[in-house]
């Protein structure tokens, strides 16, 4: 065997074992909610559950309202993605396709701001949303994404300065308007870039548990973040329904990941067009 195929060979064996060590919580938690109550305390703990027990999963339903919790989670994900597509794809073209005074002194600060901790703005904005009357509300969790993320704008910025600019000067040569060759031209030659924003923010959204624990106290507008916590709390020693519970959460993550993951993987590249 030559060196270059040990070489590949050490290289899959390390890529296997480290998928194995990033499977395993997931597989722990899925077998978990399989199992009846009297074999999680088994030692050792059983790989496959001796009984698979489905009804764990309409059993830990029942418990809190998964329905409502996930329809609120869908809604302010849902607009939130919408959103921050929409205003960091704005603002990552005026950022990268066009020339102004001051532009890139601007996008510095701005890029700055990504070191703010989220704790020193947290009460400022917390003051700042209940002078608005948006506490008890959705608002705070969907408005500020559309006034773009540095991260996000980033991301498109390093994109969209990868296609060439002489396809912006042949538009504006037919006569197009600048919104047009934004919309028209530069829009769908970003579809990979803007997946991975949407996914990144989708994911944000869903999993944030901090937003909806400060400005929501009404039970009925709780998102499944919150709804997982008032579950653990008040049936933390049924680990299997528990478990049940988190994997009915984590779902809908998982499925949406691997419908987008060409182009997520695709968007990630960020150097396809030449």
């Amino acid at each position: 065997m030559t060196r270059t195929k040990k070489s590949m060979w050490l290289a899959r064996i390390v890529l296997v074992v480290a998928c194995l060590l990033f499977l395993s919580p997931f597989y722990w938690m899925i077998n978990t909610a399989l199992k009846e109550a009297p074999e999680l305390s088994v030692f050792p703990p059983t790989l496959v559950p001796k009984i698979w027990k489905w009804e764990n999963f309409t059993e830990a339903m029942g418990y809190f309202p998964f329905w409502r919790y996930l329809g609120n989670t869908v809604l302010i994900t849902v607009l939130s993605t919408i959103g921050s597509v929409a205003s960091n794809f704005v603002i990552a073209y005026g950022f990268s396709r066009i020339h102004w005074k001051g532009r890139d002194a601007l996008f510095g600060i701005m890029l700055a701001t990504m070191f703010i901790p989220f704790p020193v703005t947290m009460i400022p904005t917390f003051i700042i949303f209940a002078k608005l009357g948006w506490i008890n509300t959705y608002l705070p969790m969907i408005v500020p994404s559309f006034f773009g993320a540095a991260f996000s704008v980033f991301l498109l910025r390093q994109f969209l300065m990868q296609i060439p600019f002489e396809i912006s000067e042949a538009a504006r040569v037919d006569g197009a308007s600048e919104f047009q060759t934004m919309w028209r031209i530069i829009l769908p030659l970003s579809k990979p870039a803007l997946s991975v924003v949407a996914i990144f923010s989708a994911l944000g959204t869903w999993n944030n548990f901090l937003g909806p624990l400060l400005y929501l106290q009404d039970e009925k507008l709780y998102t499944l973040s919150i709804g997982l916590t008032a579950f653990r709390s008040q049936h933390d020693v049924d680990m299997n329904l528990l478990m049940a519970a988190s994997t009915l959460v984590v779902l809908p993550v998982v499925v949406v990941f691997f419908m987008f993951q060409k182009a997520f993987v695709e968007g990630m590249t960020l150097g396809s067009i030449k």
